[in-house]
């Protein structure tokens, strides 16, 4: 007995060591992100993204989920946790590090995206096309976008006029930059602050889509919703979801196929779909709340007239960083159109 007790610590130690079997090929990687678990993207897209890698890698591959940044740092900084090995995979929005990835804001620009699931995927196959270069630092696996943006105030906007005067939060430099030119006062913010803003007065309301109203219980929040159904919407913003490199590397080469194959524009889609399905929900909840929705779109003309001096703006700044804005924006133009929801 004590013989065969030693034969199978032996065994187990030598399947334990580097190279020497299957056990040694297992990985644990975190997945850090800022919403609450329950918000839409981590519980309808990230978390069965989990669950399918998983099961894919005949459980060789764990992903453990934090949510609501609990490994630390602010939102702005997960995109560098997983730069610098902090985390091993993030989600985030690419815009709180303004000016960090120029190229994806076209994406970003007033009046270029209608629902997300083909704008995700058109996003995604832009940024392999356009702007990988700017994600050398990780291994990017997910890019897509939200639905078409809606202002949600304690104000009322029926017209044009009426967002003058407004401190509206906005996600990106881009968008900041339409509130200015719209006439209200952008302030910046990680969506999470938004409630304690609102309740605090900080901020008269927030321009987000539909889904983001959900976590945020924006329907108690703000009673006046205001938007376009025609595509394209106001403003999107872009997400990514990526994976620090040696992470990546360090995977033997089957389990990387397990990640490539859960990667990609067909599963950027899939994170799209989440937030377009969302979208439906989170206005029936204000509507079925009394709050007033007043949809734009018979004056939508002035509000594009308006988000046509932010594009040419945008193109101008691209064009002074040697980058050739309008190609920029034709790019992503047409990735839209050929994966038009």
């Amino acid at each position: 007995m004590i013989g065969l007790l030693k034969k199978t610590a032996i065994a187990t130690l030598l399947l334990a060591l580097p190279g020497s079997g299957v056990w040694a090929q297992d990985v644990t990687l975190n997945l850090h992100q800022l919403l609450p678990i329950q918000a839409t993207i981590p519980a309808n897209a990230i978390q069965p993204w989990i669950e399918k890698v998983e099961t894919e890698s005949g459980g060789r591959i764990k992903i453990e989920h934090f949510p609501s940044m609990q490994l630390g740092g602010t939102p702005p900084e997960l995109y560098d946790q997983a730069a610098d090995g902090v985390a091993d995979i993030i989600w985030t929005v690419i815009g709180y590090t303004p000016g960090r990835f120029p190229k994806t804001e076209a994406f970003e620009l007033p009046f270029m995206v209608g629902g997300s699931t083909g704008s995700s995927k058109a996003f995604h196959e832009y940024v392999l096309a356009n702007g990988m270069d700017e994600f050398s630092d990780t291994h990017p696996i997910v890019f897509h976008t939200h639905g078409s943006g809606w202002i949600h105030s304690t104000k009322n906007v029926t017209t044009l006029e009426d967002v003058a005067g407004q401190k509206l939060r906005g996600p990106t430099r881009v968008t900041a930059q339409l509130l200015d030119k719209l006439g209200a006062t952008p302030v910046g913010m990680p969506v999470p602050a938004v409630p304690e803003a609102m309740s605090k007065g900080v901020i008269d309301g927030a321009i987000i889509p539909w889904e983001v109203t959900l976590p945020l219980k924006m329907s108690e929040l703000a009673k006046f919703h205001s938007g376009f159904v025609s595509k394209p919407g106001l403003y999107t913003a872009t997400f990514v979801m990526t994976m620090n490199k040696d992470s990546y590397a360090a995977l033997p080469d089957d389990l990387k196929a397990v990640i490539d194959a859960n990667s990609g524009p067909e599963v950027s889609a899939l994170f799209g779909a989440a937030m377009d399905a969302a979208d439906v929900i989170g206005r029936k909840v204000a509507t079925d709340a009394g709050n007033a929705i007043t949809e734009l779109d018979s004056e939508k003309d002035r509000w594009m007239a308006v988000g046509a001096q932010v594009t040419a703006d945008w193109i101008a700044e691209m064009d002074a960083q040697g980058l050739d804005g309008a190609a920029l924006v034709q790019s992503a133009t047409d990735f839209i159109a050929t994966n038009a929801d």
